[in-house]
């Protein structure tokens, strides 16, 4: 006997999702496999293609989106900014955040054993899942339908970025980014500490999993570690 599904919410088919969000798909064989996850596939012999390869053009479709909507949007910005910006907006968790307001976990096409982890929940595959979208929709009716499908959602959480940024020092804006990108945590160390009691000059190094990303000194170890930061971001800025 088939193990019991734990759904905590009934499945929407594709011709449904369609529907409700007004997705101008002609033909829903290509959103169809949006939906579908790989381990939908190896519990489907009928089924012969999942959304790893649309997940992987709308990753790019919405790079570019997002980068051109910043830059067009934000003419005062600078380089780094806009990268914090655009690695702020395409990371898992916004995009998950994105298919929860569409409300895309019942619609998804998952394994049992998917669903019964708790899948449609799991942010990694709703971010998955929205990319994938992105890709079809971009594949099917062009970049012009791709953006007007992303946008709307995009729009409102770039404000609040922007303003987040705004208020951030280089520390919180380095750890945002790093952990944007996946980079983890930065770590701050001492290097020196010269001069008489009364008036040192501490040296901090900063780094990202091992990697000296920037140097920085000031009269104490807090400004030091935040001059460190800011060098770290502005030699990010350089490379890009």
């Amino acid at each position: 006997m088939l193990p019991v599904l734990n759904e905590t919410q009934k499945a929407e088919s594709p011709a449904d999702l369609a529907a409700r969000l007004a997705l101008p798909f002609d033909d829903l064989r290509l959103l169809t496999r949006a939906l579908t996850h790989s381990s939908y596939i190896n519990e489907h012999s009928s089924v012969i293609e999942d959304n790893e390869r649309l997940e992987f053009l709308g990753d790019a479709v919405l790079d570019f989106l997002v980068g051109a909507w910043v830059y067009q949007h934000y003419p005062e910005m600078r380089e780094g900014g806009m990268t914090r910006m655009r690695s702020a907006l395409v990371r898992t968790e916004s995009l998950a955040a994105f298919a929860r307001q569409l409300n895309l976990g019942p619609a998804m096409r998952l394994g049992r054993g998917e669903l019964n982890s708790g899948g449609r929940e799991r942010e990694l595959l709703l971010c998955c899942t929205f990319e994938a979208l992105v890709g079809a929709l971009y594949q099917h009716k062009g970049l012009d339908a791709a953006r007007a499908f992303a946008m709307p959602l995009l729009k409102p959480a770039a404000e609040y970025i922007f303003n987040q940024m705004n208020t951030l020092d280089p520390k919180s804006g380095l750890q945002e980014w790093s952990q944007a990108n996946g980079r983890g945590i930065p770590r701050y160390e001492t290097s020196a500490a010269e001069g008489p009691e009364h008036a040192k000059i501490f040296e901090v190094k900063v780094y990202l999993q091992d990697e000296c990303l920037g140097v920085g000194t000031g009269p104490s170890k807090h400004a030091a570690q935040q001059s460190a930061a800011q060098n770290a971001l502005e030699k990010m800025v350089s490379s890009n």
